[in-house]
């Protein structure tokens, strides 16, 4: 895609010369009103289908747990204890972990919290099971709301329902799918069955360009956006990829649904295409957020940017480089990345500093030290911005709040994984 600095970026640039270097506008939400003004007429019916669908699932969703509220005898319960469960829904332990009874507990508990819709909520402990009319999330509210807060939900009661934030939905149906190995017979049937109902959630959340938005049914804000962050794309459509095949631990999958994954994860390479961003006439990497009609960078929480973002498009670039038969334009796509991040790539720096004790995170001089990358690159620039609960975009981060500056990772080594996979990736220049 080609990026005209426009306000189409959603950013009020101003002079490049300051700390602040520009003020981040909140992303668009997807309306029927969006696609009839953005879309040419041709292409508009399948987004107006799938807005419709998304509404549908919405009320379903909350008539169901009201049903089961009014069956109570006394209160609702508390929300639900909030934890990793990704730590005792790990999908790469020993077969035979998957046999034993903390394992089959863990999964019933998981079959609970499971959504109408077939996805699942974030942070959630997975300890104990979902009591009738207890709600599917735990209290994903930020501390910080403002009035105006980008993150700030339209219904609290009803936020982060079902979601592909935080690895959440894609942890669930990899670890279902290892119990329902274990448990081949009658047993496992109710595995299996909650397994294909979480890939209907990612078949009917999935835009029909072939990206997803975090949460689904649609919650409107930043949320719509084609969501990189947190790997939402890439670990839907691994997921999709690995039931297609009907292989192994996806040996139970009906032949035409195994289809309808293998397509759905073409499509999903193919936006990832799309979304590489063109800046100057080159292919660089990609936003953290992508709008759904534009496919221009789009901000996030009020201190993510809409920018080029170093972590997530490494998790792309490894996402591509382990399809088995790259076409030429996943190729393409690698060589123009991996040769962004190298040229962006700072040495001789560490990133140093701690929240307790409080000691201000900062750039240091280390001899010999990196690679590291900022998180966010300016769209304009092309050097590391940072951005700050007020929604300012600052090119320097000592500028900002201790408690931003302290509390988000404004650097890190984490995409020189992308530079390994290069340096093994069998179809490199």
């Amino acid at each position: 895609m080609r990026i005209a600095l426009t306000p189409a970026l959603l950013t009020v640039l101003l002079p490049l010369h300051a700390s602040v270097v520009g003020v981040s506008k909140p992303a668009e939400s997807l309306t029927a009103a969006r696609v009839n003004a953005t879309l040419p007429p041709a292409e508009r019916e399948p987004w107006l289908t799938y807005l419709r669908r998304s509404a549908q699932q919405l009320s379903f969703d909350q008539d169901e747990i009201n049903i089961q509220r009014l069956h109570l005898t006394g209160p609702s319960p508390p929300l639900p204890k909030e934890g990793s469960g990704a730590r005792a829904m790990a999908a790469d332990r020993d077969a035979a972990f998957y046999k034993t009874p903390e394992a089959l507990r863990t999964a019933d508990i998981v079959l609970s919290f499971q959504v109408p819709d077939g996805g699942w909520s974030k942070n959630l402990a997975m300890t104990e099971a979902r009591l009738p009319g207890q709600s599917y999330a735990t209290n994903n509210l930020s501390r910080f709301l403002g009035p105006d807060d980008f993150d700030k939900p339209a219904n609290p009661d009803w936020n982060y329902i079902a979601t592909l934030d935080n690895d959440a939905t894609n942890t669930e149906l990899h670890f279902l799918a290892r119990i329902s190995t274990a448990y081949p017979g009658a047993d496992g049937d109710r595995f299996r069955k909650a397994f294909i109902r979480g890939v209907y959630y990612l078949l009917h959340a999935q835009y029909p360009s072939g990206g997803w938005p975090q949460v689904w049914p649609l919650e409107g804000g930043y949320h719509d956006a084609i969501t990189f962050n947190d790997n939402a794309v890439t670990e839907s459509a691994s997921l999709l990829h690995d039931a297609s095949t009907g292989a192994g631990d996806y040996a139970f999958m009906p032949a035409e649904l195994r289809q309808e994954a293998a397509a759905a994860a073409d499509k999903a390479i193919a936006i990832i295409l799309r979304c590489q961003i063109v800046l100057d006439g080159k292919k660089t990497v990609w936003a953290q957020q992508h709008d759904p009609l534009t496919l221009a960078p789009v901000a996030g929480r009020n201190f993510e940017p809409a920018a080029l973002s170093a972590g997530e498009s490494a998790d792309i670039l490894v996402f591509l480089m382990k399809l088995p038969d790259p076409s030429p334009e996943v190729k393409a796509a690698v060589e123009a990345g991996i040769a962004w991040l190298k040229a962006n790539a700072i040495y001789g720096q560490t990133w140093t500093g701690s929240r307790n004790p409080p000691v201000p995170r900062h750039l240091e001089a280390t001899p010999g030290a990196g690679p590291i990358w900022a998180r966010y690159y300016s769209l304009s620039t092309g050097k590391p911005v940072f951005g700050d609960r007020d929604k300012t975009i600052h090119d320097n981060v000592d500028e900002l709040s201790i408690e931003r500056r302290n509390g988000y990772a404004w650097y890190s080594p984490g995409p020189k994984a992308a530079l390994d996979a290069y340096a093994a990736w069998p179809f490199k220049k």
